[in-house]
């Protein structure tokens, strides 16, 4: 008897959750670290910083320099596909230029040497001072709450890292020599998502001197992290790491991209280009406070760009709309995921009014250290979080925060989209917030 495709996912998500659990725990148990080879370096895993799905993110250490950072690692079982998938994430990270959106340092294709398939690694900053979930468990362990002004500041921050992605411009004549993506195929007003070829293999041409250019050194930078001293020579700082050798246990391989690294040779995934643009707005759809990074400055830095997505996707038929609520129950947090996505409907467009819900869900967590749907009686009730959400159903705590901030959370809680405040009214209405409180 064969098993439901969805339970077959589950079963293989549990298996690999299993796996890098025993490798991240492996000093533990035999006394030493785990370690990884990526183009001849070595990294020792110090811990586990997260997990989701098929990626976790370790704390890593690069043996040769001491360089920490974080590591995300990806696997990609189902082959180029999953592959690609992976990829659109990391071309995500480079497409939005912002202080207040995290800056992915490189990244890494190689074959996964168990035999499953592939794995991608992306090298990203280590943020000592965690993410906003992070503050908002020490607040509830330690009976304590943000400072109003500094909540809003915080909110702020992650606003306009939204508004970068809800107004980013893309070349014209870069649409004609784009693919469909999965999220994008079945829309004819949403545009169509880059999307990586396979089976190009690029030679580095660099030295080891100029390899250790392209790590990330110790020196610490205002985001948290560690800084680039510059690319090495003849090199976009933006190119993933590709070994010029054929393919070994740990090895990194190339195996798609082409199309990234196209975009990022030619400037267009920033938009900065010139010549004409047209507005693509993007949407997250995975707005929470475990994806708002603090930096050591105390900046707000939005990460987590695997669900991120042209925001417009126009519904003309029941499958659009079923694929959607795939897509958006495999990649949207249910706590923090706008009611439109529960249940799309036909004839509709989806755009990135679902991030300002997820925004309001946001400021009402860090105000009282938990999203709006997460109450007692859906957590320890029965009650159904989807019900709440689709109906709107939720209450402002007693708390000592202003009639100002409750008023910014209701505008963007309204189950209705169109009801919603842009992104741009959210920053002005934020701003004049902050004046108030001085």
């Amino acid at each position: 008897m064969s098993l439901p495709p969805q339970l077959l996912h589950t079963i293989e998500n549990l298996k690999f959750q299993a796996k890098d659990a025993f490798w991240a725990l492996s000093s533990c148990i035999c006394q030493q670290s785990a370690k990884i080879k990526i183009n001849g370096r070595t990294f020792k895993i110090v811990k586990v910083l997260g997990e989701g799905g098929f990626s976790f993110v370790y704390l890593a250490q690069d043996e040769h320099s001491g360089r920490q950072f974080a590591l995300k690692k990806i696997r990609c079982p189902g082959g180029n596909e999953d592959v690609r998938q992976a990829m659109r994430e990391v071309e995500a990270y480079r497409r939005f230029k912002h202080p207040n959106i995290i800056r992915i340092l490189d990244s890494a294709v190689v074959q996964d040497p168990s035999g499953d398939g592939q794995v991608v690694y992306l090298f990203l900053p280590l943020f000592k001072r965690g993410n906003l979930q992070d503050a908002i468990n020490a607040n509830s362990i330690n009976g304590t709450h943000f400072p109003e002004r500094e909540m809003v500041r915080l909110f702020k921050g992650t606003c306009e890292a939204v508004r970068a992605m809800h107004d980013y411009r893309a070349p014209i004549a870069s649409r004609s020599d784009i693919r469909p993506s999965r999220e994008n195929q079945s829309s004819s007003s949403g545009g169509r998502a880059e999307q990586p070829r396979s089976n190009i293999h690029v030679d580095n041409g660099h030295s080891d001197d100029e390899e250790d250019e392209m790590f990330p050194h110790p020196e610490g930078d205002s985001e948290g992290g560690y800084s680039y001293h510059g690319p090495a020579k003849g090199r976009s700082d933006s190119v993933p790491l590709v070994s010029k050798r054929g393919p070994e246990e740990g090895e990194a391989i190339f195996d798609g991209d082409e199309e990234l690294a196209r975009i990022q040779e030619s400037g267009l995934h920033n938009g900065t280009t010139g010549g004409q643009t047209e507005l693509v707005p993007y949407a997250h759809r995975d707005l929470k406070p475990g994806n708002v990074m603090i930096a050591d400055d105390g900046r707000p830095i939005l990460m987590d760009f695997g669900s991120a997505i042209k925001a417009r996707i126009k519904i003309e038929n029941r499958s659009q709309a079923l694929l959607q609520q795939d897509i958006a129950a495999e990649q949207s947090t249910m706590a923090y995921r706008a009611p439109e996505l529960f249940d799309v409907k036909t004839g509709v467009t989806i755009d990135e009014q679902v991030d300002i819900w997820s925004l309001g869900c946001l400021l009402f967590a860090l105000a009282y250290s938990h999203s709006p749907f997460e109450n007692i009686q859906t957590t320890e009730q029965g009650g159904s979080i989807a019900m709440a959400v689709m109906n709107g159903q939720y209450k402002h705590p007693g708390s000592q925060y202003s009639q100002g901030l409750r008023d910014l959370i209701d505008s963007m809680l309204k189950v209705n989209p169109q009801e919603r405040p842009d992104i741009h009214q959210v920053l002005e209405m934020t701003g004049k917030l902050l004046q108030r409180l001085g």
